[in-house]
């Protein structure tokens, strides 16, 4: 194997391990909070992994819940012991 086909080969390879962190950063796998940042225009609403589908965005909170705190999935931000 000449030195060029060598380096173009480990150039594909760091490329597919990039564009496969992208994918995951981008369908969520880092993200370690149980809720996600939609955008929605000028702002954002903060939406939890179990949302109910039937809710619209519009109901969800546009500030992040405070530390003891968690959003439902239809919304409403309670205590995270209930």
């Amino acid at each position: 194997m000449t030195s060029k086909n060598k380096w173009k080969y480990i150039f594909i390879a760091v490329v597919v391990v990039l564009a496969g962190f992208a994918l995951a950063d981008a369908l969520g796998y880092f993200n370690p909070k149980p809720y996600t940042a939609v955008s929605h225009g000028s702002h954002s609403h903060y939406v939890p992994h179990d949302r109910d589908p039937e809710v619209p965005i519009n109901n969800f909170p546009q500030t992040e819940p405070a530390p003891g705190e968690k959003i439902t999935p239809t919304g409403q931000i309670v205590p995270a012991d209930q």
